[in-house]
């Protein structure tokens, strides 16, 4: 048994380098492989593309780069019928287009979907500020092509250890452990709305964790409650939900029982609605930036009333 074990684990191995483009944008080129000058409208979109191309100061700078220099670091496309389908560089063609380039370089590459699906995402993760739900989708797009590609295999649905297997070929080159990458693609189960949430740090990565395990009616309720109650689940309130749902006694009564229970440590918090402050500054902010921002507010307020009393003492 031992002796299968190990010669399944080693064959399953030795499919990861049919998997991987490098995961530095560009491998060299390989024979019959050429650097093509293309329009922007011959480069199609990956499908379901889990990264946001956002139009925030990185990205400005990408765009001032662009029109001083152009395209340095050429695009990986694969051809799609009279198309080609963008596996990086998605950011660097929006900021050719809006930097007027009438073509961009690009590396034409035949690739299968599993290999496109893993070279995008290599392609992306390794970059600065990506949000969790970026993570979450491009993690689990990894790993169910790693999965159907070992069963392409030869090895059937029989393989010793394929499950945990996948899981570490997704946490290569991330950064993360195994356990990180399966708690990532966890946030895939959440509401959008409370995954937007997530991203905006409104609530924390671990009890967004553990709400992914509720139904999807049970999460609607949280919402719900959460909107009314202009609170988030700490993470031992988000465990408490999970463990009541598991004993089919979670409905909104009891949510609600639960976001109110006094938290450790909790202190008197004076509660704006986001909507309200956005009406009034006219833009988003990070959380962190909100808040700054307001008590930074409220400290120059001040400062102006006391000078005002001076003032008027002095009168």
């Amino acid at each position: 048994m031992t002796k299968d074990k190990n010669v399944t684990t080693k064959a399953l191995d030795e499919i990861v380098d049919s998997l991987f483009v490098d995961n530095q944008e560009i491998k060299p080129i390989q024979q019959n492989e050429q650097i093509q000058y293309l329009p922007p409208v011959k480069l199609i979109a990956f499908e379901n593309h889990p990264f946001k191309v956002e139009q925030d100061g990185e990205f400005n700078k990408l765009l001032d780069s662009v029109r001083e220099n152009g395209i340095l670091i050429p695009l990986i496309a694969r051809p799609k019928g009279d198309k080609f389908e963008l596996i990086a560089g998605h950011r660097r063609k929006l900021a050719a287009v809006i930097a007027g380039l009438e073509t961009l370089p690009v590396l034409v590459r035949e690739l299968s979907d599993e290999q496109s699906v893993i070279a995008m995402v290599d392609s992306n993760v390794q970059r600065e500020n990506i949000l969790p739900s970026e993570k979450a989708f491009a993690y689990k797009m990894k790993l169910e092509a790693v999965k159907r590609q070992a069963k392409r295999s030869d090895f059937g649905s029989a393989q010793v250890g394929q499950q945990a297997w996948s899981v570490n070929i997704v946490a290569e080159n991330t950064g993360e452990s195994r356990n990180q990458i399966q708690r990532y693609i966890r946030l895939t189960e959440l509401n959008p709305q409370i995954l937007k949430m997530v991203d905006e740090k409104r609530i924390a990565f671990n009890p967004a964790v553990e709400i992914s395990y509720l139904p999807q009616e049970q999460q609607l309720l949280l919402l719900s409650v959460m909107e009314a109650e202009q609170t988030t689940p700490t993470l031992a309130q988000a465990q408490k939900l999970k463990a009541i749902c598991n004993d089919n006694a979670l409905d909104e009564p009891t949510i609600l029982e639960v976001m109110r229970e006094q938290k450790a440590n909790q202190k008197e918090l004076v509660k704006i609605p986001y909507d309200k402050v956005r009406e009034v500054l006219n833009r988003d902010m990070a959380p962190k930036e909100l808040e700054d921002f307001i008590l930074k507010a409220v400290v120059d307020y001040d400062k102006r009333l006391r000078q005002r009393q001076q003032n008027r003492d002095a009168r």
